[in-house]
């Protein structure tokens, strides 16, 4: 059994996918079913109980990992390491943004995005976005008048997060 913390990271195992989990010795394990365990939960007999979580982010992993591996992903897939190295950078030096602040400040990303990329920040981001909804086994669906911020908006109010 493997315990979460109060935000449903897993503190002792570590996964660039989550389908798998690697412990810190090397045991690898396949991820069949997550549930949470809710203190002070109880079913209508008034016993304790696991109960599957509807919200997204308690499903499938933390949102904003889901995002960092997306964006990762998606740049790599279109501008190979090299460029995603080059792409990474130049928003930590010259926009003030590290990678690990995509999920806090998706709007500044976007607007550094499309200062580096101009109109092809639009297709990059579109990308992340389906491959995000795609890992969140969600169908992406393009909405008019909808931005990057506002999909992760969404995507928070969904999961709670």
């Amino acid at each position: 059994m493997i315990t979460p913390n109060t935000d449903f990271t897993f503190i002792q195992v570590k996964s660039d996918d989550l389908r798998t989990l690697t412990w810190q010795n090397g045991t690898v394990a396949e991820v069949v079913e997550m549930t949470t365990q809710l203190p002070n939960a109880k079913e209508s007999n008034g016993s304790s109980s696991t109960k599957r979580e509807g919200k997204i982010c308690k499903r499938v992993g933390r949102l904003d990992d889901l995002l960092l591996s997306a964006v990762d992903e998606t740049l790599k897939q279109v501008f190979r390491e090299e460029g995603v190295k080059v792409i990474y950078d130049y928003l930590e030096n010259k926009c003030h943004l590290r990678r690990e602040q995509i999920f806090e400040k998706p709007q500044v990303f976007s607007a550094d995005l499309e200062r580096l990329l101009a109109s092809a920040s639009l297709v990059i981001e579109k990308m992340v976005l389906k491959n995000l909804f795609s890992k969140l086994e969600l169908e992406f669906e393009e909405r008019q008048g909808y931005e990057f911020l506002d999909y992760i908006r969404e995507l928070r109010e969904k999961c709670g997060c």
